[in-house]
């Protein structure tokens, strides 16, 4: 499996992208986007050509009180349906369900009766049990389902095996490799992305990638990762997402070969949209902080508190995270 899969001018048909703009970038902005934003962004996605929209998580209501949270934490079936109605398109929709913070035997309802076609399973290394669980119960519902293994980045090569191993002997459609901390370069992306492949070839499961910018290579670890078969990939428009922010959506479309995904709608929404956002002040993208606790393969929380506090001290910053190491 150490091929890569075509050239820089080949089309793969089996590459399907999905925008993760409103589910990752809600984490910059407690998910308070307007409908009018959400329904724009929609448009474009489906005029760009792309394959699947997340709308964000189905989180417990239970555990979190709505009044927080914008709609998109905990993506209602009206609310989705009042943006998408029938959702007559190519394209479809996801949401996200994280192991231990749904209430999945409640808050879903039969893919029959439901707008949503993809229900992404986001769980820890050491949660795939629970993970399966839900993706099998999921699969009984009718919903195409992923396994979003997130921070692999600190599991070992046994772990992972034992991992892809279960996941292989259950119901899940497309195993995710995420970056969680942003840690990865393209040599060892590569190097996991061809054992997932490896897995997946032998139980016939399709392999995704999601990335984080915390060293700039958000962008380059996608592409290095498809070049070996990975096709499931994640992006944003303008990159925006916890932290340092995904693979930004215009970076990957204009890469990809296929005629059917186009740039001019994607770059109007971030004209008329994004760059609203960020002039509002809603914070993410590379810098330096990110950086370091992307060198140094941690969760990104410190750099978070960090850039929130507007500290610029990051020789300080290294020294206190060394000191943690």
């Amino acid at each position: 499996m150490t091929q890569r899969k075509g050239n820089l001018m080949s089309v793969r048909n089996d590459i399907k992208v999905l925008d993760a703009t409103i589910r990752d970038g809600g984490l910059c902005n407690n998910f308070e986007f307007t409908d009018e934003f959400v329904t724009e962004l929609y448009k474009a996605n489906i005029k760009s050509g792309v394959d699947y929209m997340e709308f964000g998580y189905k989180a417990s209501k239970n555990l979190f009180n709505e009044k927080d949270f914008g709609k998109w934490k905990f993506c209602n079936e009206e609310d989705i349906r009042s943006i998408v109605g029938e959702n007559v398109s190519d394209m479809k929709i996801s949401v996200m369900a994280d192991v231990g913070r749904c209430d999945f035997r409640t808050d879903f309802l039969p893919k029959s009766e439901s707008v949503i076609d993809m229900i992404r399973v986001a769980c820890y290394i050491h949660q795939i049990p629970a993970a399966i669980e839900m993706i099998e119960y999921f699969h009984e519902l009718g919903y195409e389902t992923t396994c979003n293994i997130m921070a692999i980045s600190q599991a070992n090569s046994e772990q992972i095996e034992e991992a892809l191993e279960m996941l292989g002997n259950s119901n899940v459609d497309v195993i995710y490799l995420v970056d969680s901390y942003g840690s990865l370069y393209p040599e060892n992306a590569a190097k996991l992305a061809k054992k997932y492949l490896e897995y997946g070839e032998k139980y016939n499961k399709l392999i995704g990638f999601h990335a984080h910018n915390n060293q700039n290579l958000a962008f380059a670890n996608t592409i290095e990762t498809l070049s070996y078969g990975v096709s499931y990939l994640d992006a944003t428009a303008l990159g925006m997402g916890r932290g340092a922010g995904n693979c930004a959506m215009e970076l990957l479309l204009g890469f990809l070969k296929n005629p059917k995904y186009s740039l001019y709608s994607l770059l109007t929404f971030i004209e008329k949209y994004m760059i609203p956002l960020k002039e509002q002040g809603i914070v993410w993208g590379f810098d330096i902080q990110y950086m370091l606790t992307g060198l140094l393969n941690r969760h990104p929380r410190e750099a978070m508190t960090f850039t929130a506090e507007n500290r610029k001290d990051y020789c300080e910053f290294y020294k206190s995270l060394l000191d943690n190491f």
